[in-house]
């Protein structure tokens, strides 16, 4: 019975990816919470503080803290910086400004964005399947924005800049294949929310009072460390597709949520849209047959999340890509 176990880790890891995004669902609740207490930039510095508990996790016995700054291939550093202090800020803002589902649905343009820069600057196939997944998650995301029937505002133009620069952040981290250290890599998604978000949010910087606000400050930082750990403890042990599968969980916490605690209304359109998106995470989680040359290629859906949670996501003996 043991050996069978040893064999088939998959249901830790599953329990570990739906509890990683999971956490982050709630840790954007927290984002919300925060709204007209303090600002978005702010908040997003705080997830950095938090994140920096993970560094003991993530250097191996073996590494050196030498390793959080780069020995090479500074422009992939600073490009992924860069990308994720974007990602943090505009996500953290249109969760404020936009009904948590809404926001979230929005952001899942980023699939198909990362596959049209994967194949423009990677030069990679991408599957036919994946195609067709975000094709039709790209038909649901219309469906909610719906340009041209209703107006489209700071907080829509937030959620659809977060697509495209989480696809630069997946992106740069298979640029960076291979050529850095895990320390590395995590350290340039720590050091672009605290620097930037650090730098904007001085301006208008104000001391958190009262309980309830720690609370949530503390609820946002603390549950996006431990979504990081949970995420990347998964994909240690499931391949990607599989923690893919569990980010469209995502969505439904983010229904959830916006119609129990913030009481937030749903149009029909919106629902609708929300539905096909669900219904590409389907299709792209649909059981296929085994290929015998393996595609390179960032499975776009976990990689986009985890790119926009600052996770770097390792490789492991079940999956190739990551």
């Amino acid at each position: 019975m043991r050996s069978v176990f040893r064999r088939r880790p998959f249901p830790l890891g599953t329990v570990l990816a739906f509890a990683g995004f999971t956490a982050f669902s709630v840790s954007d609740m927290f984002s919300k919470l925060l709204a007209g207490r303090l600002g978005p930039y702010e908040v997003a510095f705080s997830g950095g503080v938090f994140g920096l508990l993970l560094l003991p996790v993530v250097k191996t016995r073996e590494g050196s803290w030498r390793d959080l700054f780069p020995r090479h291939h500074w422009g992939i550093w600073l490009l992924r910086a860069l990308s994720v202090f974007l990602t943090t800020a505009l996500s953290v803002e249109a969760f404020m400004l936009l009904p948590m589902a809404e926001a979230m649905a929005l952001m899942f343009l980023c699939p198909f964005v990362t596959n049209v820069l994967s194949v423009l600057v990677l030069h990679q196939p991408v599957r036919r399947s994946s195609w067709l997944a975000t094709l039709i998650g790209f038909i649901g995301v219309l469906i909610v924005l719906r340009p041209g029937m209703r107006t489209i505002g700071v907080g829509e133009l937030c959620a659809l800049g977060v697509t495209v620069v989480l696809a630069v952040n997946v992106i740069s981290f298979k640029m960076g294949e291979g050529r850095e250290k895990p320390l590395t890599v995590y350290s340039a998604t720590l050091a672009g929310p605290l620097v930037g978000n650090g730098l904007l949010m001085l301006p208008s910087f104000q001391w958190p009072t009262g309980l309830p606000v720690w609370g949530d400050l503390f609820g946002y930082g603390f549950l996006m460390a431990g979504g990081q750990l949970c995420l990347m403890q998964a994909s240690a042990r499931i391949p990607s597709s599989r923690v893919a599968l569990m980010q469209y969980s995502q969505m439904l916490w983010t229904v959830l949520f916006s119609l129990l605690i913030f009481h937030d209304h749903l149009d029909h359109w919106t629902i609708l849209g929300i539905a096909i998106i669900l219904l590409s995470g389907g299709v792209e989680g649909a059981p296929r047959r085994p290929n015998p040359n393996p595609n390179p290629l960032l499975e776009n859906a976990v990689a986009a999340n985890a790119a926009m949670q600052g996770v770097p996501l390792p490789g492991t003996e079940h999956d190739p890509v990551l």
